[in-house]
């Protein structure tokens, strides 16, 4: 066995000081554990370019703005989150057998990734050439080819942390990227602030967002071509009429899946308010790109700071990350609505953008630790040989259930978006009651 390289001995050194022990073993692959420090630092830096890149091109916040700054309808923010959980959810059932035939994922990951960035390249044309409903159909095409390869990555993306990742430390690993990924938005949004200033136009600001979001994706899948990961077992792929009824199945005889669908399910309400409450802020404070880059920064901060509660939370108890974060989405939702009964035209500026940023923060909280509660509930408890199955039949259930939210647009032309909000806000009630009623992880695979 080779001595390791002066960047893996440092990459040990910093692991065992992080979490002060020198466990490398407990759930990953017997071959990965010598490769444990270098992976998972290779993953957070990965995920914290990613996530500066999700946020610099996020459907909630930016898109749902580009939409309102090119003239586009209302209907075309409203299909935004729809869009990208769907597209990214639908896919996996049919996709996962053909990812199975191999021993490693990881370059599936790559693959997508390098397709992100082309997706957010042609997002960025459209940006600086069309405008009303035809730039409003070609953002939405374009992050529907985005959504696609995020769901081949998606699948790819649990597997190989499985594989390369001991357990009690994946929540901590997801909170790590979430936690870089939040401190790199905000130092890239106080400098684009700086550097476009007030521009209200989406051929600068925006294009410029979708750009640089594209080179991160490409970092990131060279980042993750990196991560040694170790051959798993080749498993014979089956058909996508065998994929189904397999997923039939497990949904039929795991109650604890389906108690874990049922929360997950009503917790895209989450995500789903999030352009709601984008588009009425920006009603609120008005639509330039540098009150955007406010509550980027704004985002950014909250991610930094709050990234290492959640692993915290997950990693003692996924569910209650995610009903602490479906909790979350409650008060975003309901502090839109009391701003919305309640008289605001009198007040200043400065007090118009500090309600506006509450719920906006109070969103992306709510989005993070459902997102992270829900990742960790399924790495930790789903068995090894079957985790692609249970990944796959999760997020193509949820992946139905979100289309429908594609409704929520055409309801805000038709009342308001403000009606909107309150009938998700209701949904994440819901979600954050089934959250706390469902088993705990290490319950999924007793079934």
């Amino acid at each position: 066995m080779p001595d390791p390289t002066p960047p893996e001995q440092a990459a040990r050194k910093a692991y065992t000081l992080v979490f002060n022990d020198d466990e490398l073993d407990n759930g990953a692959l017997p071959e990965a554990a010598k490769s444990v420090p270098r992976n998972f630092f290779l993953n957070v830096f990965n995920g914290g370019l990613t996530k500066l890149a999700e946020q610099l091109a996020s459907p909630g916040l930016v898109l749902a703005w580009l939409i309102g700054a090119v003239g586009a309808p209302a209907a075309f923010a409203g299909l935004l989150v729809p869009i990208r959980q769907a597209g990214s959810l639908l896919p996996q059932l049919f996709v996962s057998g053909q990812i199975r035939r191999l021993t490693r994922q990881k370059w599936f990951w790559v693959g997508a990734g390098l397709t992100q960035a082309a997706a957010l390249l042609l997002m960025a044309l459209a940006a600086v050439t069309l405008e009303g409903s035809a730039a409003g159909l070609a953002i939405v095409l374009t992050l529907g080819l985005f959504s696609l390869a995020s769901g081949v990555g998606s699948i790819a993306f649990k597997d190989v942390m499985a594989k390369t990742t001991p357990k009690g430390r994946r929540g901590a690993l997801l909170a790590a990227r979430a936690s870089l990924g939040g401190a790199l938005t905000l130092v890239a949004g106080v400098t684009l602030r700086t550097v476009l200033g007030g521009d209200d136009g989406p051929t600068g600001a925006f294009a410029a967002l979708l750009i640089v979001a594209a080179a991160l994706w490409v970092a990131a899948a060279m980042l993750f071509a990196m991560i040694v990961e170790p051959e798993g077992e080749r498993q014979k792929p089956r058909s996508v009429i065998e994929e189904v009824r397999e997923g039939a199945t497990l949904i039929g005889r795991n109650s604890a899946f389906r108690w874990f669908l049922c929360a997950r399910g009503l917790l895209v309400s989450v995500p789903l308010i999030v352009p709601f409450l984008a588009l009425f802020a920006q009603n609120l404070v008005g639509g330039g790109s540098d009150r955007l880059l406010i509550f980027v920064i704004a985002l950014g901060l909250t991610e930094v700071v709050a990234s290492p509660l959640w692993g915290w939370v997950a990693d003692r108890s996924a569910k209650l990350a995610m009903a602490m974060g479906g909790m979350m989405g409650v008060l975003a939702g309901g502090g839109a609505m009391l701003c919305w009964l309640l008289p605001t035209d009198d007040l200043p500026g400065w007090a118009l953008m500090l309600i506006a940023g509450s719920f906006i923060v109070a969103s992306g909280l709510g989005q993070a630790g459902a997102r992270l509660g829900r990742k960790t509930y399924l790495v930790d408890g789903a068995p090894d040989d079957r985790r692609p199955l249970y990944v796959s039949v999760a997020n193509t259930i949820i992946g139905v259930v979100t289309i429908a939210g594609a409704a929520l647009g055409i309801l805000a032309e038709v009342l308001s978006v403000e009606a909107v909000i309150g009938v998700l806000t209701f949904f994440a009630c819901l979600g954050v009651l089934a959250s706390t009623l469902m088993p705990e992880a290490e319950r999924l695979a007793d079934d």
